[in-house]
């Protein structure tokens, strides 16, 4: 490509030269030829060739002179050419760049042709070009630099520098070949002289005279006569940004510096300069300034010190002062520059501060227009419209049209209106240092300024940052990269409002973010401690910079912090402010960290806002206000997110309380988060001033907390209210807010969460700033009360940090105090369950876990505190407590005993302070005291539920707690020490007083927890107190289920203490104990059989003693519970130990019944009848549980040696009970002794004298009703069945020895039963034997009755029960009892067996027992047809008919035999003729059917006959009065009646039977009905008849007929004057069947009779032998045959008699 230009252009030239110039031809036709005499080989082979024949160029050099543009253009680009390829000869390049020179007066074309060569002539032939030659080609350059043709000269500036740079690549190079090029010229310098190089030296050279001619000075090695300033600052510039280190390494450059360039910067910048060349000073001197600082110390100081007064805004243009604050801008950017400036003059003794004026400066600066920069109370957001698309086209189309100014301008709006710091119209968008095209400054906007102060101080902080961070981390401290280090600002970005408006619209469905995961926090290493680091001196520097600059660097932090910024500048604000407080905590500066720390809460909790929120806060403190804290973090939840409207900002900014904005918005919450994010990063290094950090979080925890309650809810939905662009404003500050909240909320939780990895003093002074802080508040809270307390913060604490209350310089109210309590307990509870390992590892004191115990416990049970603080800290306690029995739990490594005790040390000292005596006692206090209390309780039940199988120490201190349910001067506490006797009655215990129902719930819980599960984990020694709060649980009044459950521990217990052994055996000093307190004693014995059995026995004690509780549940259950017992380990039991027992605990539960004591609890509380019968209840489970103890255990107790006296003291005990409750136990004590008794096998097992006291107590009382009351009749029926019952088994021991004295006395004994019973109301009357009539019945059916005298006792018992069911009423009537109606049936059937076993024993008729019996059989017979009516077949009246004639049958014969007396005998016939009456004699009632009635009077003809058989003859003996046989025929002739006679018919009284035999009488009209029993009056006729009638004329037979005579005829006489006197009336009516029945009956009857001749006396004057009863009835037959004659029937009959009469008397 190059032979075939250079070809064409020679060719050209040749052509175009023929004429004009022959040098020139000739010259271009010689190198044509050498051209085409080269072989063809590559360019690069023909360019070396070319640079060999040094005439080749000579055509090329004569165009160039010839100023012919033509020839000029061609030779120009010929040596372009040649210059690329490096074909150029060396030797020649002087004249080449002549020839340029003389070309640079031509065209355009030729100009840039020149431009494009010199480089690469430069570049391709560096060697050569030096010196002169340098400075020709810089000649060349320069000169078409001056063109007035634009391009050229842009192109040849563009040159210029391109070929400076080239320059200085050769220093460079020859720099790295220093050994191969010696010098060539020796320099003066400051320090001496200095020896310089070949590139060197041109370098010195140009850049000197570079500088002399910008300064107006003639240059002393290139050839310009002159430079414009600012072309020559650009050069300058250039030169010095791309060669810092040759400036820095090369003394002549910096001499060049140090004495021509810096001198007229600093000159020209004081005197004033235009806008352009000032730009290009402030650029040269910003490079000296970041660059060259180091070599140029003394003069850069100057440079500076300029700077800092040009920033003076009355000495000064405002676009000087962006130009000043330009180049400061950049000297804070440069890393490191900051810490030489102030290591160059700060440090230096004799030097300014130069930092610290520049820093002063700018707080001055930032100050000095407040209304400019929005400044106010706070910062808030800046009040604009944002630029819509159509402006920002519209703005870049004005800026391509290059309108001057608007290049330059704010990148937003200019207005007037704007307040405040923005990217929209605080900055430009080209700096002014960069507007090198403008011959004018720009418009500044009025913010600019602060706007790069602001960016400075970011710098400042951020450059600190970067350089201590590294340095921090452990294994960096020696230089090594290990990544990034964390820093403190590294999430103070803002967040994402993404997803959040549903999170905030329905804050109860916002999940809270789960916990992360952290690496472990390591301890920041303090670089100031790294004596060995390289930059060992750096860091002093640094830390001195801290410590030095600090106020200002936090002034003007200040001052912006309350301005108007948009967010962008505010994050960056809040991330040097942070930045800042991390490093000065780094170097462990504690002044400058806590200032920063302070203004950084103030910023997040503006005392403003605090003020507003705590004045505007409810005024009434209540429970309520712990809501908020209810989740598990405690600050700032969701729930309290609140949306805020600010007002719009004017430019002066009004304070939150006047325009009514009291809430923090999310600039407040940046600076807390800040915050924090500090607190994690310099945690272990914080100190004390983690009260700042907290104390800020506190504060703002309070204002959501109030803002919340005032607000309620926002509405993310709804539209801002007012002006439009307030509106976009305070959503600016609000749009985010929850994603803020939950920011901060994770922050919180890190921060918290970092402390896990804390040394144990970092952890203290947490806890401690955490505590202090609850101590402020609680102190602060009582003056609001009145009450001065101590403040447990320390002074020292206090100085570093105020609190936002008193920052704010107003008084806070109630509920802020209680709310900021809450939040530290929250606080203190986070915080302490993550270091569950560190309290868990650690000694007490160096873990902090005293810290936060008597804290906590102080604050829980405080009296002057709000009671929703006391509770939030019993249940902050209580989380804890509970937590680290969890992990020492879970981690059996840990030393668990100490921990448990320290864990069960906390919850009794908290209870303990809860029941001191001297506390408030008003009802709130004591209502909180018991919630605190219960809350306690509930932390134990926890604790044992968890951790209750590991427990291994500490029992004593659970039951302590547990105790602590009840009053500490209950007198029921003091009951274990009771000295009295063990063996005498027991003295029941107070009430235990509880606390509150809800407490001993709680407290019970626990209890049953121990009882439940936990029995085998508690040691011996504690078994006491165990048994003791047993008790105490028991006679608790509060709950009643809680003492039934409690008596069924004392079973639990019990098993636990006898459940280890084979046998249970007291020990000899349990034996031998008299009282409690021996006992009590003997519990403390090394010997654990010895231990066990006394604690086993007081348990006992225990039980007996709630036995005499006024509620009936618990005597019952405690009844039953200590019989359980018994039952469980009675086969176990030693004789010795069964002894001890019935002494100490059997009898003492029998002394627990006594009358006197129940009684005196009666008088109190037992008015009822109702209550009366509960304690009968009881009364009736002791006495059934004792005595069915001894019947369990007979076989044992008959064993003992003191058997007697035990079997002594249980019948003395029975027996007082039945003297005092005859009715009411004595059902259950017979019932009782009865199954004892059954065990009683043989006699001699107890021995007789035992058997007698049980008789004794037998017969001593009878059961009975002592009133009318149902229920006690109901119970004598019970008492006197079991009453009977137990004699059975009784009787089977006396039947042996049976006398007759006892004998009668049991049968007393049972008469006296039978005989209650008539008190009863046996309402059903059946007629089945009751129970008791069975059980007396089947006694009296086995009693022995060959003992004399017996059957005599036993006859005239059953006859007075036969008795018992017809008794006479007052008329004289037979009444039937239906109740004993079955009885007296059974009495029957067994007094006729007795009778007939026994007939031909005088002593039943000598004792007219028999007498006796046969006049009680009348009743039942005499009874027959009394109501009611008997339905049981057979009923009484034929039972007892039928025993009386088996009784008369069996006793008749031997009656004279062996009853000698005449009067028994006559009192036996007088019982037997009432027998007779009885059955003969009835009045059969109208209820019965004919059907029965019949049946009824077949067995009374049956018996009848039976009977009349029985005693005929044998009534007629002449030892029985006539009298008795004269009583039998006229109960026979009553009987015998079939139809009632006329009135007046019958004998008077004192009248003869036959005196008015033949008197006449009134006829009747009136039939008299027949008898219903007529057969039985025929048989009785009959009867008559058969006395009458002549048998064996026997004495006998001859009284009957005597007796029985005249009642025959009268009986005959009655029923023929009936029809005599009767009959007429009727006229032709025949006489009624019935009547005409009986009259036939009788004359037939009349007619067979053969009397007996002695029977009736002879009539006067008429002689006959047996058939003189019709001599006495003749007259009344002769006057009926006149009245039959139209009865023939009865005429015959009629004439019947007088044939019979006819034929005595001899008639035919």
């Amino acid at each position: 490509m190059t032979t075939q230009i250079l070809t064409t252009e020679l060719s050209n030239l040749i052509q175009d030269s023929k004429r004009k110039n022959s040098e020139l031809k000739n010259a271009s036709e010689s190198s044509l030829n050498d051209l085409k005499s080269l072989p063809s080989t590559s360019e690069a082979q023909v360019a070396a060739d070319l640079s060999r024949r040094p005439k080749f160029i000579t055509p090329f050099l004569l165009a160039c002179g010839t100023h012919n543009v033509k020839f000029t253009t061609s030779a120009v680009i010929c040596l372009q050419r040649l210059a690329v390829s490096q074909g150029l000869p060396p030797e020649r390049l002087k004249e080449v760049l002549e020839a340029f020179r003389e070309a640079t007066s031509l065209n355009l074309d030729i100009q840039l042709k020149i431009l494009q060569a010199l480089p690469t002539l430069l570049q391709n032939y560096a060697d050569g070009l030096k010196g002169e030659l340098l400075g020709s080609a810089l000649h060349v350059c320069s000169i078409l630099q001056s063109s007035k043709t634009r391009v050229v000269n842009n192109t040849a500036a563009a040159t210029m520098l391109q070929l400076l740079a080239f320059v200085f690549e050769k220093v460079v190079a020859e720099d790295k070949t220093t050994s191969d090029v010696p010098t060539v010229e020796e320099l003066s310098g400051r320090d001496g002289p200095i020896h310089v190089r070949a590139a060197a030296l041109d370098a010195y050279r140009i850049f000197n005279d570079f500088c002399l001619l910008i300064n107006g000075q003639k240059p002393q090695f290139l050839r310009l006569s002159a430079m414009p300033q600012s072309f020559g600052l650009e050069l300058i510039e250039s030169v010095m940004s791309n060669n810092t280190a040759l400036f820095l390494s090369h003394a002549e450059l910096t001499h060049v510096l140090r004495i021509r360039l810096l001198p007229l910067v600093i000159k020209s910048l004081s005197e004033g300069l235009d806008f352009p060349l000032a730009v290009r000073m402030f650029r040269v001197l910003q490079i000296m300034i970041r660059r060259h600082i180091d070599v140029l110390v003394p003069e850069c100081g100057v440079a500076l010190g300029l700077l800092t007064q040009m920033l003076d805004p009355e000495s000064t243009m405002p676009w000087e002062r962006a130009l000043c604050m330009e180049l400061f801008k950049g000297v804070y950017a440069e890393s490191g520059l900051t810490r030489k400036i102030y290591a160059f003059y700060d440090e230096d003794e004799d030097g300014k501060p130069l930092l610290r004026d520049q820093l002063a400066a700018l707080v001055r600066l930032s100050s000095e227009k407040p209304a400019v920069i929005g400044l106010g109370y706070q910062s808030a957001a800046p009040v604009g419209q944002p630029m819509s698309k159509d402006t920002l086209t519209e703005q870049a189309a004005v800026e391509a049209g290059g309108v001057a100014g608007i290049i330059g301008g704010a990148i937003g709006l200019n207005d007037s209106n704007t307040v405040g710091i923005s990217i929209q119209w605080s900055l430009l968008r080209v700096p002014c240092m960069d507007q090198l095209d403008k011959a004018e400054p720009p418009a500044l906007p009025e913010s600019y300024i602060y706007s790069m102060a602001l960016t400075c101080i970011n710098s400042f902080s951020e450059d600190l940052a970067r350089f201590i961070l590294p340095l921090t981390m452990p294994g960096e401290g020696r230089g090594k990269k290990k990544g990034r280090p964390v820093t403190a600002a590294e999430d103070v970005r803002p967040q994402s409002s993404n997803g959040d408006n549903s999170s905030l619209a329905d804050p109860q469905q916002r999940t809270l973010p789960r916990r992360q995961s952290y690496k472990k926090v390591q301890i920041p290493l303090s670089p100031l401690t790294l004596d060995s680091h390289p930059c060992y001196s750096e860091i002093r520097t640094a830390a001195a910079m801290v410590e030095n600059c600090w106020p200002a660097v936090l002034a003007t932090c200040s001052t912006f912090l309350k301005a108007t910024l948009d967010s962008e500048y505010f994050h960056s604000l809040v991330r040097a402010f942070q930045k800042f407080a991390h490093v000065a905590g780094l170097l462990r500066l504690s002044t400058p960290r806590d200032a920063f720390l302070t203004t950084l809460g103030k910023a997040a909790v503006p005392p403003s806002v605090f003020a507003v929120d705590n004045s505007s806060a409810p005024n009434t403190p209540s429970v309520e206000s712990s809501n908020l804290f209810a989740n598990a973090k405690g600050l700032l939840s969701v729930e309290s997110i609140v949306g805020h409207s600010s007002a719009s900002l004017d430019r002066t900014r009004q304070s939150p309380a006047e325009n009514g904005v009291p809430a923090l918005n999310t600039r407040n919450l940046l600076c807390l988060r800040a915050l924090l994010n500090l607190g994690i990063a310099l945690g272990p290094t914080l100190d004390k001033a983690w009260s700042i950090v907290l104390g800020t979080l506190q504060q703002a925890d309070f204002v959501i907390f109030a803002s919340s309650r005032r607000s309620g809810p926002p509405n993310p939905h709804s539209s801002p209210q007012g002006d439009g662009q307030t509106g976009n404003n305070n959503a600016s500050l609000t749009s985010n807010f929850g994603s803020e909240i939950s920011a901060v909320e994770t922050a919180a939780s890190r921060m918290l969460q970092s402390t896990i990895d804390f040394p144990n003093d970092s952890f203290r002074n947490v806890l401690v700033a955490l505590c202090d802080l609850l101590g402020e508040a609680q102190a602060n809270g009582n003056d609001i009360k009145g009450v001065h307390r101590a403040n447990p913060t320390s002074p020292t604490s206090m100085q570093l940090h105020r609190r936002l209350s008193s920052m704010s310089g107003m008084s806070t109210s109630t509920v802020s105090h209680v709310q900021e309590m809450h939040f530290v307990l929250v606080k203190i509870g986070d915080l302490a369950k993550i270091n569950m390992t560190r309290l868990t590892s650690n000694e007490p004191d160096e873990s902090g876990w005293n810290i936060f115990t008597t804290k906590l416990i102080s604050v829980a049970c405080s009296t002057q505190l709000d009671p929703a603080v006391r509770l939030r800290a019993s249940e902050v306690l209580s989380g804890i407590l509970v937590g680290v029995t969890t992990v020492i739990t879970s981690n059996s490594r840990s030393p668990s005993k100490d921990i448990q005790m320290r864990v069960l040390s906390a919850l009794k000292n908290e209870t303990t302070s809860l029941c001191t005596e001297s506390r408030d006692e008003s009802s709130t206090s004591q209502v909180v005291d018991l919630e605190v209390h219960r809350t306690a309780l509930e932390a134990l039940k926890m604790i044992l539920e968890r951790s209750g199988a590991s427990l291994v120490a500490g029992w004593d201190l659970v039951l302590d707690i547990i105790m602590s349910a009840f009053e500490t001067n209950d007198p029921s506490a003091h009951s274990d020490v009771d000295c009295a006797s063990i063996g005498s009655a027991f003295t029941p215990a107070g009430v235990s007083r509880g606390r509150s129902s809800k407490v001993i719930r709680t407290s019970f819980g626990s209890l049953q927890l121990i009882c439940s599960d936990y029995l085998s984990s508690l040691p011996n020694s504690c078994m006491l107190s165990l048994i003791r709060t047993l008790f105490r649980f028991c006679s608790q009044n509060d709950d009643l289920n809680i003492s039934l459950t409690t008596i069924t521990f004392f079973w639990n217990v019990s098993d636990f203490l006898q459940g280890q052994g084979h046998t249970v055996s007291l020990g000899i000093r349990t034996l031998k104990a008299t009282n409690e307190e021996q006992l009590l004693d003997v519990t403390g014995s090394k010997d654990p059989q010895e231990s066990r059995g006394a604690l086993w026995l007081l348990l006992l004690l225990r039980l007996t003693g709630m036995m005499t509780d006024q509620r009936s549940e618990v005597r019952n259950g405690a009844v039953q519970t200590l019989l359980r017992i018994f039952d469980a380990y009675g086969n176990l039991l030693t004789l010795d130990s069964w002894s001890c027992c019935l002494k100490t605990v059997v009898f003492k539960m029998m002394a627990t019944i006594s009358g006197d004591q129940q009684r005196s609890a009666s008088s109190e509380n037992l008015n009822t009848q109702q209550r009366s019968g509960a304690w009968s209840e009881t009364t009736i489970l002791i006495i059934e549980g004792v005595v069915g103890l001894f019947a369990s255990y007979l076989d044992v107790f008959a064993q003992q040696q003191d058997f007697v006296s035990t079997w002594q003291t249980l019948m003395k005990d029975l027996g007082e009970l039945l003297d005092r409750h005859p009715v009411k136990l004595s059902a259950s004590i017979y019932s009782a002794l009865e199954l004892l008794l059954t065990k009683v096998e043989n006699v001699h097992k107890i021995g007789q004298p035992s058997v007698d006291l049980v008789y004794e107590l037998w017969v001593k009382q009878v059961p009975g009703p002592e009133d009318s009351a149902s229920n006690v009749k109901a119970s004598s029926e019970d008492a006197l069945v079991n009453h009977i019952k137990m004699f059975k088994e009784l009787y089977r021991s006396l039947k042996g020895s049976l006398t007759p004295a006892r004998a009668n006395d049991i049968l007393k004994t049972l008469r006296k039963s039978i005989q209650r019973t008539e008190m009863l109301d046996h309402l059903n009357a059946s007629e089945s034997l009751t129970t008791l009539q069975a059980k007396i019945m089947d006694v009296l059916e086995n009693f022995r009755t060959d003992i004399p005298g017996v059957p005599s006792a036993m006859l005239s018992f059953l006859s007075e029960s036969i008795s018992l069911a017809f008794k006479e009423s007052l008329d004289g009537d037979v009444v039937k009892e239906m109740g004993f109606l079955a009885f007296s049936k059974s009495s029957v059937r067994l007094l006729q067996a007795i009778i007939v076993r026994h007939r031909e024993q005088d002593d039943i008729y000598r004792s007219s027992a028999v007498v006796v019996s046969l006049e009680a059989l009348v009743r039942p017979i005499a009874a027959k047809y009394q109501q009611p009516l008997e339905v049981k077949s057979p009923p009484s009246w034929a039972l007892a008919t039928s025993s009386a004639i088996g009784i008369i049958q069996a006793t008749l014969p031997v009656l004279r035999d062996v009853a000698t007396d005449v009067l028994i005998r006559e009192e036996y016939w007088k019982r037997v003729i009432s027998i007779i009456k009885a059955v003969i004699v009835v009045e059969s009632p109208h209820t019965l059917s004919s059907a029965e009635i019949v049946s009824d009077q077949d067995f009374d003809v049956d018996s009848f006959d039976r009977l009349r058989s029985l005693i005929s003859p044998a009534l007629g003996t002449t030892s029985i009065p006539d009298t008795l046989r004269r009583q039998y025929a006229g109960h026979i002739f009553s009987s015998s009646i079939i139809h009632q006679p006329a009135f007046g018919e019958l004998p008077q009284p004192g009248e003869e039977l036959l005196e008015g035999l033949y008197r006449s009488r009134i006829g009747r009209t009136y039939n008299p009905p027949p008898a219903q029993r007529s057969r039985i009056s025929y048989a009785c006729l009959d009867e008559l008849f058969s006395l009458v009638a002549i048998h064996d004329s026997s004495p006998e037979r001859v009284k009957l007929a005597q007796a029985a005579a005249p009642y025959l005829i009268l009986r005959i006489a009655l029923t023929l004057r009936g029809y005599i006197f009767d009959q007429p009336l009727r006229g032709r009516m025949p006489q009624p069947a019935s009547q005409r029945r009986e009259l036939l009956y009788i004359l037939q009857a009349l007619i067979d009779l053969k009397s007996e001749p002695r029977a009736i006396p002879d009539a006067p004057g008429v002689s006959s032998q047996h058939r003189k009863h019709l001599h006495r009835l003749f007259p009344l037959v002769t006057k009926a045959v006149r009245v039959a004659a139209r009865d023939e029937k009865v005429l015959n009959e009629l004439q019947r008699v007088f044939e019979v009469v006819g034929e005595e008397f001899g008639i035919d």
